[in-house]
Parts: C-alpha cells; sequence; structure tokens
C-alpha cells in the first residue's frame, strides 16, 4: 500500500523558512509525480507545487515560484518542499501528494492525485 509521511510543518515568523518532507512508501518516488497543495480554514485545496516523475521539471503556483522549491531525494524516497520568505498567507495545512497516472509533466488539480498525506500545517506569524 502507498503511504505518504508529511514532516516539517510548524510555526514560523513571516520571512522566515521551513522545509516540508514527504516519505513515500510502497512505491519507488520516481514512479510517481509529486504534489504539493495547502487548504486554508474555508478555503478549497489549491496546487502549490509539483515535480515530475522523470524529476527533471517542477512547477509552481505563481504566488509561490520564487519562494518555495521541490526536490527530491531519492534514495530516501522522499519529496521536499523547501519554502522560503514565507508570508502569513501561506498558512495553511500542507499536503503532498502522488500521482501514478501521470508520466509526463505535473498536474494541479486534486483529482488528478491517487495517494495523499496526512498533511502538516504550516503557521507563518506577523
Amino acid at each position: 500500500q502507498v503511504q505518504l509521511v508529511e514532516s516539517g510543518g510548524g510555526l514560523v515568523q513571516a520571512g522566515g523558512s521551513l522545509r516540508l518532507s514527504c516519505e513515500v512508501s510502497g512505491r519507488t518516488i520516481s514512479s510517481v509525480t509529486m504534489g504539493w497543495f495547502r487548504q486554508a480554514p474555508g478555503k478549497e485545496r489549491e496546487f502549490v507545487a509539483a515535480l515530475s516523475r522523470s524529476g527533471l521539471s517542477t512547477y509552481y503556483k505563481v504566488s509561490v515560484k520564487d519562494r518555495f522549491a521541490v526536490s527530491r531525494h531519492n534514495a530516501k524516497n522522499t519529496n521536499y518542499l523547501q519554502m522560503n520568505s514565507l508570508k502569513p498567507e501561506d498558512t495553511a495545512v500542507y499536503y503532498c501528494a502522488a500521482s501514478n497516472g501521470l508520466r509526463v509533466g505535473a498536474s494541479e488539480l486534486v483529482n488528478d492525485y491517487d495517494y495523499w498525506g496526512q498533511g502538516t500545517q504550516v503557521t507563518v506569524s506577523s
């Protein structure tokens, strides 16, 4: 069974940084497309970033493109979301997700992802 376990969330002041980790079990990370989503209270889950299955291409929500970076460590079977220059509006529960249906590129659509992490809270204070 594919499981995604997230970690790295927490409380940080505006301008600070956090790195979220998503450890994948049951599937090699290179066999799936990894995405990151976030959901703030009362809002829909939104796409944040993704890494193609090949690991060669990254995709970002416009508002985070210059601040966030996705990467992966194949040997650890772990995907990362490095978040820098955090803003209060980045506050949300962050979810990693994996899609085994996408073979090229990535998707920003929730329904295109097959597996989801449990979510990790990121709170950015003023």
